[in-house]
């Protein structure tokens, strides 16, 4: 599907690899595991910059050299899980291929990973977005960038296949569909509405079915 994509790891999209040395790998290490303990304890939008250094025991320089701002070290936090997400969803994907799974099954299926995935991260991903221009949310080196291409691959095969209405604007509607999984307006789905995970996810499942070919 030439619309699905590998990104490896997200976080350090369009950068080139870079050897760290080893007292800079322990001090991001030491970084990473003291801001997950603060966010733990206190709550991701409690902390600030400045605490976890003085707890991590480095300086300001220190830690802005490693992590431009508190969203940049959120997403560093949740690399390895975005990767290993990544990587199950391209192996099951692969999986109902083979096994002729129709796209649009395969799409429900990513959405409702998806949705789980959000729920789990949101207070990272919260902290990622309230602090992005609408330009760098949907930049190459985000998570948006890899959903959105898989989203739209999956609807455009679908629709070579029949499966789906051929008016339809799959670019538009993979946006729409990811507009809802939104982390601020999910978190007030979830926290303030009461929205339950199956519902949310019911919900986009429709938004799909209603383009399909009857």
């Amino acid at each position: 599907m030439s619309d699905m994509i590998s990104l490896g790891n997200l976080s350090d999209m369009g950068k080139p690899p870079r050897k760290e040395r080893r007292d800079a790998a322990e001090n991001r290490q030491r970084i990473l595991r003291v801001a997950e303990a603060l966010f733990a304890e206190k709550g991701v939008t409690a902390v600030c910059m400045s605490e976890i250094a003085q707890a991590a025991g480095v300086g300001k320089g220190t830690l802005y050299r490693r992590f431009a701002n508190k969203a940049d070290l959120c997403l560093a936090l949740m690399d390895t899980q975005m990767v290993e997400f990544q990587n199950s969803m391209m192996a099951r994907i692969q999986q109902m291929t083979e096994h002729n799974v129709a796209r649009l099954s395969q799409l429900e299926a990513f959405l409702d990973a998806l949705v789980h995935f959000v729920d789990v991260h949101a207070p990272l991903l919260r902290e990622v977005q309230s602090s992005e221009s609408v330009d760098e949310i949907h930049s190459f080196s985000k998570p948006y960038f890899w959903q959105f291409m898989t989203i739209n691959g999956l609807l455009r095969e679908a629709m070579k296949n029949g499966e789906l209405a051929t008016d339809v604007d799959t670019e538009f509607l993979a946006d729409a569909l990811l507009a809802a999984l939104n982390p601020i307006h999910f978190s007030n789905q979830r926290e303030i509405r009461q929205f339950s995970l199956s519902r949310i996810s019911n919900g986009l499942q429709k938004m799909v079915q209603a383009h399909a070919r009857n």
